[in-house]
């Protein structure tokens, strides 16, 4: 499709990537009851899902998934929720391994490409809960799942209506220098040591898999997926990671109509994450780029955020 001209115009003092990316993060409040599900998946592990609802009964739902050490009660996940069962649409926030505020019970967890649990919480919804109509909506890492998720198989449900994708790092090695260079120092610092705590806690049950001499060698989150997100989950290293799972290469594949919003002041993104050439070639993508929303820093009026108020216009439109 052609690109979105965006109409987001953040208040004047918001306009600086860094500002609203760390007022976004750090700041912001939403107040949302949520529910506590935890299912069984088929390899013994577990997943933890906080829903909502509206106030109606519905048989629409909302798949959210949240970015690289968040969980379901992040505002930028709680948000959308609270907005779409205000119209009608029941949210689920979905807790990657080890996210929901107790470790996961195998070595692996989650990562960039995985999109196996996904699948599986989509599947749920459409078997058991008996949701006929599911838009998915992912803010960075969790987007990237959900590109990869639509683009890598032939076959998605046909109950999945559409996406929405928000601040996706698609090209991952892009992504993945942008926040090693010194204007990320701060964010990349603060990701590395949510990581490196977590997995301290993780080594205590497999210390035959990982020593505490290699968690202590972990400076960057390079050496985070050198040593602990490639090897846990099969891939050769850090760099076959990032190529396997960058979502940026299903793009063309994907058949389900889906919007993508990337802040062209994010400055966790490299050029790749701007997927230009793949949107004006798949008439189901749907690229929009504002000048600004740093990383998921769409800060808007009455603490709805534009990201949000666009996810619920694209799903009633598609």
């Amino acid at each position: 499709m052609p690109i979105i001209e965006s109409t987001y115009k953040p208040p004047f003092f918001f306009k600086k990537g860094f500002v609203s990316t760390v007022y976004s993060g750090l700041v912001r409040k939403v107040s949302l009851k949520q529910e506590r599900e935890r299912i069984t998946l088929n390899d013994g592990d577990f997943l933890d899902l906080d829903w909502s609802f509206s106030k109606e009964k519905s048989n629409k739902l909302i798949i959210l998934l949240h970015g690289l050490e968040g969980h379901a009660q992040r505002p930028y996940v709680t948000g959308t929720a609270k907005l779409f069962n205000n119209h009608g649409i029941d949210a689920v926030c979905v807790n990657f391994r080890g996210c929901s505020g107790e470790d996961n019970l195998k070595y692996y967890s989650y990562h960039s490409g995985a999109t196996q649990d996904l699948e599986t919480v989509i599947n749920d919804a459409i078997l058991n809960k008996k949701y006929s109509e599911i838009y998915l909506k992912g803010i960075s890492l969790g987007a990237n799942i959900i590109l990869k998720y639509l683009g890598e198989r032939e076959v998605v449900p046909q109950e999945v209506k559409s996406a929405i994708a928000i601040s996706v790092p698609c090209h991952l090695y892009g992504s993945a220098k942008e926040l090693h260079n010194f204007k990320n120092i701060l964010f990349h610092d603060r990701f590395k040591k949510h990581l490196v705590n977590r997995l301290k806690i993780k080594q205590k049950n497999f210390d035959k898999e990982l020593s505490i001499e290699e968690i202590a060698s972990i400076k960057t989150l390079y050496d985070f997926d050198t040593i602990y997100t490639s090897k846990a989950h099969g891939f050769k290293d850090a760099l076959d990671y990032y190529e396997q799972c960058s979502s940026l290469q299903f793009l063309p594949n994907i058949k389900v109509p889906t919007l993508i919003i990337n802040a062209l002041n994010d400055s966790f993104l490299s050029p790749e994450c701007y997927p230009v050439k793949e949107a004006k070639q798949n008439p189901n993508l749907y690229l929009e780029m504002p000048n600004f929303g740093g990383h998921v820093g769409f800060i808007d009026k009455g603490n709805v955020y534009y990201n949000e108020k666009r996810a619920l216009e694209f799903v009633k439109n598609h």
